[in-house]
């Protein structure tokens, strides 16, 4: 997720917002940029890679005078559309050179935008979503200044304003207008933004960490509003014009704390971000005809209706994201999907052709497993099409299709928001292919998306009730195992809680298909053995939830301490749950997404409590770029 902030007041704007954004580099980010108002110029200077790199560059323009201006924005950029260079770095500037813009999120009608700019005789100087918004806002204050409004803050305003209303999608955006040197706009909606009130200057930035040295009054900002920042004051108002009034907070958090979003943990803030990570990686991504869009596709629907067979690879937790879409895949699609290890899958020699798809999983898409699989398949003929959450990066480079999941950066180690865009992509890539062969039509492809589109506001409210979850960790801090039993979704949901358990708590923790314990594993359990279960809705797989629930029965008269995940409704598993932990109902398919994250939020508090550093475990990386 982008990095932004924007500066007004008396002292140099450089500074604060290079420091700003320094203070920012723990979203993670593939370029930088600048633009400082002074002496009724713009000036810009952005590069891709570190902030280093701009830094380097800004010094070599010190003689320019670029650090004297007292108005500025900044941006560190989390490439979505257009790669990650320095000609799509932030900020942008307006054809005329008055306006620089700077955005975070995506602007779904952008094609349509672009399309209309460049027909009245517009040269975009980059391949991003942004620039739309530069050239829209010059050209909006243009029309009123040409019905007689004057410049100043309000104009700009407006011009934000009208802007605001054209777009679709999620987004923040900064403006500034080298005619109106003391002022910054900004309009924000799904997308984050705080105001930083200062003593004769004020702040806006994404995070309020990028402020917090300067001042600890913040301004929290509403959905659909416009606020307008000079070294006077704050001005909010509605996309409608009416005026608004924002929520008025101190900040008491230190400045790791800030960074943290009050979390004590990155992974709990990570986990708190699912929801907003899910809608990012589902916006703008069904058509008007109804029809699922891919970021990247150099495959004609032809190649995908000559498909005869899937196979999906992927390490660790994108290896469960696969699991899970084994089976939409294969309910939506009806041709044979295999999940494979990506580090295993050269070495047994799989059979692939032509018609066959290859979908590598790779939350940073560098995994060199995965990236070596993905060359394995190349050289058999096969097509291959990544899901990834780095633009720009290797695997979706080499591949011949790629969906981007848009959720941002993850920093803690053990993923969470990357394995649930990661389920939601391969679901997306599933109705896609169903589409494309003719198997669903578009409004039953829209009526899953509906389903995952209202997700977020589920898991939000899942999310708001997990305090006996932070309680039964703590309490079970002392147990030396810890099993997990599923069927069908639920037994990857099963391997992925036992794998977060692993990760973090460096305990004994092994998932199960459930029907596979009286092949085994049921010698396991020993009085007190706590045992998660993950139960499917009764509702349309009422006989794979009773099988489930028997199971429970089996592990409970062997002494077990049943920790149930159930869904709302289902009172009948309450007799066999030591701990019920409660779920919203959700379609039997997309129920990983609501199952998972209580056991995120189970292995972060275990860990916790035991003393581990949950957001870097021992012996792990984040990426692993060696086999």
């Amino acid at each position: 997720m982008c990095g932004i902030v924007g500066y007004v007041g008396s002292r140099p704007a450089l500074n604060i917002v290079i420091d700003g954004l320094r203070r920012l580099e723990y979203r993670g980010y593939d370029s930088a940029g600048v633009a400082i108002i002074d002496s009724g110029v713009i000036q810009t200077e952005k590069k891709a890679g570190k902030l280093a790199n701009l830094e380097k560059a800004l010094a070599e323009r010190a003689a320019d005078g670029i650090g004297t201006g007292t108005t500025g924005i900044g941006h560190t950029r989390w490439a979505t559309h257009g790669g990650p260079t320095d000609r799509n770095a932030h900020p942008h500037l307006s054809a005329d050179g008055r306006i620089a813009v700077i955005h975070n999120g995506i602007i779904e009608n952008f094609a349509r935008l672009r399309a209309e700019l460049e027909a009245a005789g517009i040269e975009f100087q980059s391949d991003t979503d942004t620039e739309c918004a530069a050239h829209l806002i010059a050209a909006e204050m243009r029309a009123l200044r040409e019905s007689g409004a004057q410049d100043g803050p309000a104009l700009l305003a407006e011009g934000m304003r009208r802007v605001a209303n054209r777009l679709e999608g999620a987004f923040t955006l900064l403006a500034t207008d080298v005619n109106v040197p003391n002022a910054v706009v900004a309009a924000r909606r799904n997308s984050p933004l705080v105001v930083g009130r200062g003593n004769g200057e004020n702040f806006l930035a994404s995070d309020v960490s990028a402020f917090i040295e300067h001042t600890r009054e913040a301004v929290e900002l509403g959905q659909d509003q416009i606020v307008l920042i000079t070294p006077e004051g704050i001005e909010i108002t509605g996309f409608d014009g009416s005026p608004a009034v924002g929520k008025e907070y101190h900040v008491d958090w230190d400045m790791s704390a800030a960074e943290k979003g009050g979390y004590d943990w990155f992974m709990l803030k990570e986990i708190a971000e699912q929801p907003q990570a899910i809608a990012d990686t589902l916006l703008g991504r069904l058509s008007e005809r109804g029809e699922i869009i891919l970021d990247e596709v150099r495959l004609t629907d032809q190649d995908l209706r000559d498909v005869d067979k899937v196979f999906i690879v992927a390490c660790g937790t994108a290896y469960h994201a696969g699991m899970v879409a084994k089976y939409a895949i294969e309910h939506w699609v009806r041709i044979p999907c295999e999940v494979e290890l990506a580090s295993e899958f050269r070495y047994r020699d799989p059979i692939l052709d032509r018609s066959t798809l290859v979908i590598a999983i790779s939350q940073s898409g560098e995994t060199m497993d995965t990236l070596m699989a993905l060359r394995h398949a190349k050289e058999q003929k096969a097509r291959v099409l990544a899901i990834c959450n780095t633009n720009g990066s290797t695997i979706p480079r080499e591949s011949d299709a790629v969906l981007y999941t848009h959720g941002g950066p993850e920093i803690a180690v053990a993923s969470t928001k990357a394995f649930l865009t990661q389920l939601v992509a391969c679901y997306l890539i599933g109705l896609h292919l169903a589409q494309v062969r003719g198997v669903m039509y578009s409004d039953e492809v829209a009526a899953v998306v509906e389903k995952l589109q209202a997700t977020p506001d589920s898991l939000r409210t899942l999310l708001s009730r997990m305090d006996d979850v932070r309680a039964l960790g703590r309490d079970l801090r002392t147990a030396s195992t810890v099993l997990f039993i599923g069927r069908h979704v639920g037994f990857p949901v099963a391997l992925e809680g036992a794998l977060k358990l692993k990760e973090l708590a460096y305990m004994h923790a092994e998932g199960f298909a459930a029907g596979e314990l009286k092949h085994g594993s049921i010698s396991l359990i020993d009085d007190g053995t706590p045992v998660v279960c993950v139960v499917p809705s009764p509702a349309g797989r009422g006989v794979m939830r009773d099988k489930v629930v028997s199971n429970i029965q089996e592990v409970r008269a062997r002494g077990a301490r049943t920790i149930v995940i159930a869904e709302e409704g289902d009172e009948d598993v309450r007799q066999f749950a030591d701990h019920l932990i409660q779920v919203p109902h959700t379609p039997t398919l997309l129920a990983p997404l609501m199952t998972t994250v209580p056991l995120q939020i189970l292995a972060c508090e275990i860990a916790a409590a035991r003393g581990n550093d949950v957001d870097q475990p021992r012996n792990l990386a984040k990426s692993v770029t060696v086999e």
